[in-house]
């Protein structure tokens, strides 16, 4: 059976990425998250199949560079560990290192630009678009700003 990982940032981004559990059955899923309160409980429910990293927030500029880096070290760790065939991801930065590890590794990228931008790129987006399989988003507008994008419709 495929390995395949989903990964994000916790909130917003995670709640996206949870709305694609049908496929997690489909497949040898893994899920890498951010841990916080909020997605501690996941463990319940997926046991040995999720990892985590640490929660690191831009709005903290002090800390957030030494946590980045901490997770890319981790992601690098978590990757070879999983050694997933696919990696889906709806973002963000804690998605992004995990997304070049992988491409470099042969693992396919398949991006799910997040449905809050209507109009404007992301960050991760902006750094995934041009390693991405599949890069798809949620607004039929964001195939001007993504020309090599895949309407998909909206996730919820």
């Amino acid at each position: 059976m495929k390995k395949v990982l989903f990964i994000s940032s916790t909130g917003g981004h995670l709640n996206e990425l949870l709305q694609l559990k049908p496929m997690f059955k489909k497949y040898d899923s893994y899920l890498i998250t951010e841990k916080t309160k909020s997605t501690i409980s996941l463990k319940k429910e997926y046991q040995d199949k999720i990892y985590y990293l640490v929660y690191g927030t831009k709005d903290h500029m002090l800390t957030y560079p030494f946590k980045l880096l901490f997770n890319s070290f981790k992601s690098l760790y978590l990757y070879f560990k999983i050694r997933p065939k696919v990696v889906i991801t709806t973002g963000a930065h804690t998605a992004g290192p995990m997304c070049y590890i992988a491409k470099i590794f042969g693992s396919k990228i398949i991006y799910i630009e997040t449905f809050a931008n209507i109009k404007t790129k992301t960050i991760t987006g902006r750094l995934v678009y041009p390693i991405a399989d599949m890069f798809i988003v949620q607004w039929e507008s964001m195939l001007k700003v993504y020309p090599k994008a895949i309407y998909g419709g909206w996730i919820f």
